[in-house]
Parts: structure tokens; C-alpha cells; sequence
């Protein structure tokens, strides 16, 4: 049985390596890479949902990847995407912004978008906000972070050769939204605690 697990681990952290590799280089998402690095290193062969590796476990082969190989550029990459996510964090206050996704978690790389979940009254709201700024936006749907019911709407658009994703979510998700997850990891950041972040990058 012992063996059988090592093999486990040994196949989750070789899914896990490669599906890194390609979130770091191509700026994959994480189902993506996922599927197709155990496509790369099992070929056809259906897989099985135990020898998948989990989100978490992938996020620190990315950490690892870009200390690695991007380790004089990426951190830079990061500041600069956190800085540029502050300044339209600030633009949105009236609607709840909070960061998530690479950015916050600091595995941004050249590919990464900034991610921000906002909590307005109204999603028409921030469209007509955006509509005043001139901003060209695509809407389309991400899935609950709850991982359950109706998926929300998302606006998409360039913001200083930027890729911005704003997810649009109702103000009673935001109670749930702040709770903090079982692993302990910050899921989602005020505009407070990006500044704070900043701050630390910097030394200040």
C-alpha cells in the first residue's frame, strides 16, 4: 500500500511540475495546465481525481518555477501588476474591490492577469462606471468562488497593456467572501492589505 502512495505523490508532483511550467511560461490557466500535463505525462488514459494534484500544491511549484528561472525579473513583475491593481482598486472603492489570483498570491509572471472580485449594488453599475471611463469591456462568466451555484458576471478589458478581469458579485457574497479559508492562505485582499503588501515588497 506504501508503495502505491509513493507512486501517488510521485505522479501528482510530476502533474504538478509540469502543469507550473506552463502556467509560468504560457500563462495557462490552472484546470488547463492541469489537463494537459497529465495528458502530456499519461497520454489518453483517463485520470483519476486522487492522482490529480490540487490547486495548492501546484501555486508552490509555480513559486518555485519562477524563483527558479524568472527569479531577476518576477519579482518586479509582481510589484509592477500590484501597484497598477492598487491604482484601479482605488478607481472602483465605491464597489467593494478586492485582488485575487496570481497577483495577490505572488506567482504573477509576464502572462498574469490582475483579477478583482467586486461586490457593487448593482453589476450594472460598474458597467455604466466603465462605459463613462470609455472603457472598451467584453462580459462573459466565471464560476462562484463558493464553487457552487450560479456562476457571475465578469468584465474584461486592457487597462495600461494590462489584462483586467472584474468579477461582479452581489454585496451578500461578500460576508462569505471575507471568511478566512481552512488553509489559512488570504484568498482575496482589501485595498488596504495591497497596499500593505506593496509596502513590504518595497521594505517601507
Amino acid at each position: 500500500m506504501s508503495q502505491f502512495n509513493n507512486n501517488l505523490d510521485t505522479l501528482r508532483a510530476e502533474i504538478a511540475a509540469a502543469a507550473a511550467r506552463m502556467i509560468a511560461e504560457d500563462g495557462a490557466d490552472y484546470a488547463t495546465a492541469k489537463r494537459k500535463a497529465a495528458k502530456q505525462l499519461l497520454g489518453n488514459t483517463k485520470v483519476r481525481g486522487e492522482y490529480m494534484p490540487d490547486n495548492a500544491q501546484i501555486e508552490d511549484e509555480v513559486r518555485a518555477y519562477n524563483e527558479l528561472f524568472f527569479g531577476d525579473t518576477q519579482p518586479a513583475r509582481l510589484l509592477h501588476l500590484r501597484k497598477l491593481a492598487l491604482r484601479l482598486m482605488s478607481d472602483l472603492q465605491a464597489f467593494s474591490p478586492y485582488l485575487t489570483g496570481a497577483v495577490l498570491n505572488g506567482t504573477a509572471g509576464e502572462h498574469s492577469d490582475i483579477h478583482l472580485q467586486l461586490f457593487p449594488e448593482s453589476a450594472k453599475d460598474v458597467e455604466i462606471f466603465l462605459i463613462n471611463k470609455n472603457m472598451d469591456f467584453e462580459v462573459s462568466e466565471t464560476a462562484h468562488f463558493k464553487g457552487r451555484g450560479e456562476p457571475v458576471e465578469t468584465v474584461s478589458f486592457m487597462w495600461h497593456n494590462e489584462g483586467v478581469h472584474l468579477a461582479l458579485y452581489e454585496t451578500d457574497d461578500l460576508r462569505g467572501a471575507l471568511k478566512l479559508p481552512s488553509d489559512g492562505k488570504m484568498a482575496r485582499a482589501s485595498i488596504e492589505a495591497v497596499r500593505q503588501l506593496i509596502a513590504e515588497s518595497e521594505g517601507t
